[in-house]
């Protein structure tokens, strides 16, 4: 996803004719009578005259922020009755005129609403974990509010919560069973009955419902309500509009350009849990290899001391646990996206940016020497002239692959969310002749071409590009150029993530707009599209593999059509450029990637295996404890399974360049997560799969050409 702050001049202009449509526009109330109103007046004008495509702000608009925002009110359906919702729906039609100026009223009802059901819940609540549970009663839950109705009556209700606070104790109670039978016999361990165990569960319970109660009574005021309505409206625009009140933001800056000993993880609250919305490269969490985004936070824990459960805090108090002194160890219970849980233990480091930038190995296989490119983002420091940026950056690696003599680079865009447009650009063009990188189109259906305008080509040797579903933006620029131009091989997942929009920070301010941050809050809103230059947009689609490696993702929906407010794909005229001239053929490097994927039993387990762990989130969960233990018994043989499969059984052999092997020398700590990199990248299947691929293309061209290695590299 683009870095706004690295925005170049031509959308800086398009902004700044907002600002000056803005000036103009509107016959509502001047002086709105209250803040909420101000604000949301001030957030319709902005969707409605500046957004990429706006939708009309009417009554179907206005049904659409009515279900979502009691969506994410009430995401299981546990607080209201179907009665509320009823009540309710005289606002149904209305949400829009609040938008252009009338009295804001909808919200406040509906959480007042909220706050006497939620009331009722947390009596419910405590009468339930009152009294033991049976697990024996052959019984289901569903945990999928999407998958329910509202309740009709208080008993529905009750038992709907009687379901979920079993189905919670359940989980509780078998790990302590567990943890009964690992430690009888040790020591110091104290042996508890299974009734004992069964209260010890429901205890916990209590006190995970007790802070989340807490926290609607004391931490979810009116203000708070608002900033999830706003959002509710912003984002069903399309899901990179959103909506940030004054704390937020400055939280946000804060993380995005602090210096802290932590785990190098962003934060937000979902639905009752602490989400990982985003890792920086380099750190604690992202050097785990086990932690990625979408996971929730369940619990932290301070070395061994017992973990603190995190349902029901806020991201400030979760941030609080897991920020502590350098080299100390914090344990986070992590639940997968594919619900199975996981206990990962991280030692608190300093998040270090040096480690960010563009790296490189070398991978020997026979005859043969591939150089390797690692980019995790597009950066660029605009705010200093020296400062790095990634196309340099990856020159410099190229420029040191050439020295090697290698016979092709694979570059790595593998969880690459985005970043620099300009600095996209000014890559692709390392590896083309001058041309068209990117078409970019405003609301007003006006496309501008962005182009390499530099004829040198850096390499013109074989080129293949790695990506994966959170490939994103920036990086699905990068790879459908070099697609289109037919000057590499795109490796990886059937597609990328998909985001094809641009977004920019703007601030709400009493008089109208600023560039600033503003006490009212600020909208990050999408302006622009970006297209290929064959002239369909990455939007929604993202870019297809030349090359398809089964994943343990591709069934988990965490791509941008999997969000039923994303915008659609479209395309429109191609722009001109010529192809380049491959020394392959992809159909023939194609049938023999699909050859050796036949006879490769590790992928189709994968993608097997990952398939049937996707379907476990569609499924009711048993409550009956002999069935539930069974299911988790599977996940967990699976989960390993996949964690096993994911490994290269071999070595490949990596290694860093000759200058290279002690690039940190002077610090232990950074010498050592280099090592460990060339260490996971030695046993990492998806690139032994695109060195094999390089190989073919290496082999076909130098056939085709009728060259010596030694030519082929004299060429390059």
């Amino acid at each position: 996803m683009l870095n706004m702050k690295r925005l170049p001049i031509v959308i800086l202009l398009v902004v700044t004719g907002s600002f000056l449509a803005f000036q103009t526009m509107g016959t509502g109330p001047k002086n709105p009578p209250g803040k909420y109103e101000q604000i949301l007046k001030l957030v319709g004008e902005m969707l409605s005259q500046a957004h990429y495509s706006p939708q009309n702000i009417n009554d179907a608009f206005s049904k659409k922020i009515f279900k979502k925002f009691m969506t994410d009110l009430d995401p299981e359906k546990t607080m209201y009755l179907q009665s509320d919702i009823d009540a309710l729906k005289k606002y149904e039609t209305k949400i829009d005129d609040e938008i252009k100026g009338a009295p804001v009223e909808f919200f406040l009802a509906a959480g007042k609403a909220f706050n006497n059901r939620m009331e009722q819940a947390f009596l419910l609540c405590n009468e339930i974990l009152a009294s033991p549970f049976d697990f024996t009663a052959d019984e289901d839950v569903i945990m999928d509010g999407d998958k329910l109705n509202y309740p009709l009556t208080d008993i529905e209700k009750k038992d709907r919560w009687r379901k979920k606070l079993k189905y919670m104790t359940l989980e509780r109670y078998t790990d302590l069973l567990d943890t009964r039978e690992k430690n009888k016999g040790k020591e110091g361990f104290v042996v508890k009955t299974d009734e004992e165990l069964e209260k010890d569960a429901r205890d916990r319970v209590k006190r995970v419902m007790d802070r989340t109660f807490e926290r609607f009574r004391f931490k979810y005021s009116d203000d708070d309500k608002f900033n999830v309505f706003v959002n509710s409206i912003t984002t069903t625009m399309d899901p990179h509009s959103e909506f940030f009140p004054p704390v937020d933001k400055r939280y946000f800056d804060e993380e995005m350009s602090g210096r802290f000993f932590g785990i190098g993880a962003s934060l937000q609250y979902d639905e009752g849990n602490i989400k990982i919305t985003s890792i920086i490269t380099g750190s604690p969490a992202w050097k785990s290899g086990e932690i990625q985004a979408g996971d929730v936070i369940v619990k932290v824990g301070q070395g061994k001391e017992d973990p603190v459960e995190l349902t029901g805090f806020v991201v400030t108090d979760a941030v609080k646990l897991i920020r502590g002194k350098k080299g100390t160890e914090v344990k986070l219970t992590l639940k997968k996206q594919d619900g199975t849980m996981k206990v990962i233990s991280l030692i608190r480091d300093e998040i270090v940016q040096d480690e960010t930038f563009a790296r490189s190995a070398i991978v020997k296989n026979g005859s043969e020497k591939i150089g390797y490119i690692f980019l995790p983002e597009f950066y660029a420091d605009f705010d200093h002239p020296n400062g790095n940026r990634s196309y340099i950056d990856v020159a410099k690696e190229v420029a040191k692959l050439k020295e090697e003599k290698v016979d092709g680079i694979v570059i790595d865009l593998r969880n690459n969310g985005g970043g620099s447009l300009y600095d996209v650009v000014q890559m692709a063009g390392l590896f083309i002749d001058e041309g068209p990188v990117v078409q970019v189109k405003d609301r007003d259906n006006k496309p501008s071409v962005l182009k390499d305008k530099d004829k040198s080509v850096l390499y013109s040797g074989p080129l293949a590009v790695m990506v994966n579903e959170f490939s994103a933006s920036a990086s699905e620029i990068f790879a459908a150029a070099i697609q289109d131009y037919n000057r590499g091989v795109i490796i990886g997942s059937t597609s990328t993530y998909g985001k094809g929009t641009v977004q920019r920070n703007i601030g709400l301010d009493e008089n109208g707009f600023s560039m600033s941050n503003s006490d009212l809050g600020t909208i990050k809103l999408t302006l622009q599209k970006f297209y290929r230059i064959n002239g369909g947009s990455t939007q929604l689609k993202g870019v297809y593999s030349d090359i398809v490696l089964p994943d343990n993702l591709e069934y988990l929906k965490v791509r941008e059509k999997d969000d039923p407010d994303a915008l659609p794909w479209d395309e429109i005229n191609k722009a001109s450029y010529t192809n380049w001239s491959a020394g392959y053929d992809l159909k023939t490097i194609q049938q023999l990637s699909s050859l050796r994927l036949d006879n490769d039993t590790t992928f189709k387990l994968i993608r097997d295996n990952t398939e049937w762990l996707a379907r476990q989130n569609d499924k009711q969960y048993s409550l009956q404890i002999d069935k539930y233990r069974k299911e988790q018994k599977m996940i967990r043989s699976t989960i390993k399974q996949v964690e096993a499969l994911m490994k290269l059984n071999g070595q490949l052999d990596v290694s860093a360049l000759p200058n290279e092997t002690n690039r940190w020398a002077n610090d232990k700590n950074k010498q050592e997560r280099f090592n460990l990199w060339l260490k996971t990248l030695q046993k990492d299947i998806y690139l032994d799969q695109a060195v094999k691929v390089m190989n073919d293309m290496i082999s076909q061209q130098n056939l085709v050409k009728g060259k010596t290695k030694e030519d082929a590299k004299k060429a390059f």
